[in-house]
C-alpha cells in the first residue's frame, strides 16, 4: 500500500534523511523507531508529501505522492506529534472543518464525522469544544480528525505523548481495529511497550538512515544474550526473587531480548540532545 523507496533529505550540509526505504502493506502496522533527531519526523513528512525528497521516491497504490494535491495524497491520514484542533470549534464542527477540505460535504461529510467520533469514543462529546477536553481526548479528537476522509494510509508521529493509560489503552484499541478494517499505519514512538504491543514489523533508523528491520522476533535475534538485561526462566519462578533480581537491575522475562534491549544494543545507550 505504502512504498517508500531510497528517500534522502538534506538541510545544508546536515543529511536527515540518507537512503531511508519502507513499506506497509494493508492491514499492518509498522513502527518507525529512532532516537531524537534519527530522521523520523523528516521521514513522515516526506511520506505525507509536505516534504519533497531530495531523492527518492513515495507511492501509496503505486500512485506517487507528490507536495502538491493529488488523488494519492487525498489516501492518507496523518496525525502530527502536536495537537492539531480548533479549540474554539465543537468536536463534530473539527471534523467537519477537516472532511471538507478533503472535498467531502452534505450528509456524507456530517455521517463520516459522526462515525470517526464514536470510533475514538468521542460521540457523547459532539458538540463540546477541544478546549474543554483533557490530553487524552485531545489526542483522540486529533485521530479523528486524520481519519474522517476515510484514508487507505494513516501516519502517526508519537499519538500518546502526555496521555493517561486509560486514553492511550484506547488509542491503542483504536489503531487495532483500523488494523483489522485494512488499513496501513506507520508509527512512530519513544515508548518500547508501544511498539512491542502493536506494531507487525518495526523499522529503526539512526542518523537518517535505516540500521534494522523486521518483525519483532528477527529483531530480537540481534541482541547478544549479554547484552540483554532480561534472564530468560523456564518454568514458575519465586516473586521474592524477581524483586531481588528486579532490585539488580535485572528483569525476568520468558522471551529473551525485549525491543528495548534491541534499540539500544543498536543506537547505544548515551544521551541525545
Amino acid at each position: 500500500m505504502l512504498v517508500a523507496t531510497d528517500l534522502w533529505k538534506s538541510y545544508g550540509a546536515r543529511a536527515a534523511v540518507a537512503g531511508v526505504s519502507l513499506d506497509v502493506r494493508a492491514g499492518e502496522i509498522v513502527g518507525l523507531l529512532g532516537p531524537n533527531g534519527a530522521g523520523k519526523s523528516t521521514t513522515v513528512a516526506m511520506l505525507c508529501g509536505l516534504a519533497a525528497p531530495d531523492r527518492g521516491s513515495v507511492t501509496i497504490g503505486g500512485t506517487p505522492v507528490g507536495r502538491e494535491a493529488s488523488a494519492a495524497k487525498r489516501r492518507i491520514g496523518l496525525v502530527t506529534q502536536e495537537i492539531s484542533l480548533y479549540e474554539e470549534l465543537g468536536a463534530q464542527a473539527n471534523l467537519e472543518l477537516f472532511g471538507a477540505l478533503y472535498g467531502l460535504e452534505g450528509r456524507e461529510l456530517h455521517e463520516r464525522a459522526a462515525r470517526a467520533l464514536a470510533l475514538v469514543g468521542l460521540a457523547a462529546h459532539a458538540k463540546a469544544r477541544p478546549a474543554t477536553f483533557s490530553g487524552g481526548m485531545k489526542r483522540r479528537l486529533n485521530i479523528a480528525c486524520a481519519l474522517v476522509h476515510d484514508p487507505d494510509v494513516l501516519l502517526l508521529d508519537e499519538p500518546t505523548v502526555g496521555v493517561d493509560p486509560q486514553s492511550r489503552n484506547a488509542i491503542f484499541e483504536n489503531l487495532e481495529a483500523l488494523r483489522a478494517a485494512g488499513k496501513a499505519l506507520v508509527y512512530t514512538t519513544h515508548y518500547m511497550e508501544e511498539a512491542e504491543r502493536l506494531c507487525d514489523r518495526v523499522v529503526i533508523v539512526d542518523h537518517g538512515r535505516v540500521i534494522a528491520s523486521g518483525d519483532r522476533e528477527s529483531l530480537r535475534a540481534l541482541v547478544p544474550p549479554a547484552n540483554a538485561r532480561r534472564l530468560e526462566v523456564e518454568g514458575d519462578i519465586d516473586d521474592s526473587l524477581v524483586a531481588l533480581l528486579a532490585a539488580r537491575g535485572l528483569a525476568v522475562h520468558r522471551h529473551g531480548a525485549t525491543l528495548e534491549d534491541v534499540f539500544l544494543h543498536l543506537t547505544g545507550r548515551a544521551l541525545r540532545d
